[in-house]
């Protein structure tokens, strides 16, 4: 005789938006968590020698401390480069510098990118539809020569470069964001909240914003790392702040005076760029963890 279920032996019912991490059927797979520890090390690991680069350091960035174009060595493991500063020092320095645009720089992204996708899915007919047409517009922009052309105009300094790259990569997260907000906004304790005379501006406060936070918190991740890459682009392409130590402004120097076409690429180039690449690196494995915990869609 088959068995009959009843309602209670069921189990609890699953959300699809709301994320349960202690449910059997949500639990990430282990290659994921696994990766996702990987990445969150990475992470912290830059971000602690971003928070002590002072005291990491072992000379000042900006002194001439050595030979120029000494290759590594016992007082300078990273060598010099042409006016004698120390290269790893420099190293140390730049990952303050990228992370602190590229964390800054996706800041900026997730609140336009947040802002407009929680209008947009809370109100989806005429204002909402408006919106995501200008989101449309701004996927659809060649991005990174739009992006070359308003580093130009606007000036090399950190503060353009930041906003100019938070301001050109929030899109994708709108989209993101207004696909569970269109969710969120017909749920049962929505409604019921608005029909005991809620406002607007009190359901989401109350129920969509801290159902979207998640999410928001996995495109963040994936922003900052988008960002650093932005940041060496436009440094290296001479689009940067010149005078800021970032790994992107050390691939500048290197490339306009010469050590592509000699040896000290070996010291010069390819420790930052090593460094670019964890980081990128660590921020993607962390935030494809992240997706697969939180996104709802998956």
């Amino acid at each position: 005789m088959s068995q009959i279920v009843t309602p209670a032996d069921a189990g609890p019912a699953v959300d699809p938006v709301d994320p349960l991490p202690d449910d059997s059927a949500r639990r990430l797979p282990r290659l994921a968590t696994v990766l996702g520890w990987v990445g969150g090390a990475v992470v912290v690991a830059l971000v602690l020698i971003a928070v002590f680069a002072p005291q990491l350091a072992p000379y000042d960035p900006t002194e001439r401390v050595g030979v120029p174009f000494s290759p590594p060595g016992a007082d300078h493991l990273l060598g010099t480069n042409d006016v004698g500063q120390d290269l790893l020092s420099e190293l140390i320095h730049g990952t303050r510098v990228s992370l602190l645009v590229g964390i800054v720089a996706a800041t900026v992204a997730i609140v336009i990118g947040g802002t407009i996708g929680t209008v947009a899915g809370y109100y989806p007919r005429r204002l909402g539809a408006t919106l995501m047409r200008g989101v449309d517009v701004v996927l659809i922009l060649p991005f990174l020569p739009l992006l070359i052309v308003l580093a130009a105009y606007l000036g090399r300094s950190l503060i353009t470069t930041t906003l100019v790259i938070g301001s050109l990569i929030w899109a994708g997260s709108a989209r993101v964001i207004r696909s569970q907000v269109l969710s969120l906004r017909t749920r049962d304790y929505v409604l019921a909240a608005k029909s005991m005379g809620a406002t607007d501006r009190w359901a989401i406060r109350r129920h969509v914003l801290p159902r979207t936070a998640l999410l928001a918190s996995g495109e963040f991740v994936q922003a900052t790392a988008s960002a650093i890459l932005l940041e060496a682009a436009l440094s290296f392409l001479g689009l940067g702040d010149p005078l800021q130590k970032s790994w992107g402004s050390i691939l500048y120097w290197a490339q306009v005076r010469g050590a592509f076409f000699g040896p000290a690429w070996k010291w010069w180039v390819l420790p930052p760029g090593l460094m670019i690449m964890a980081a990128s690196l660590g921020f993607a494995l962390l935030a494809f963890s992240l997706e697969e915990r939180i996104n709802p869609r998956l």
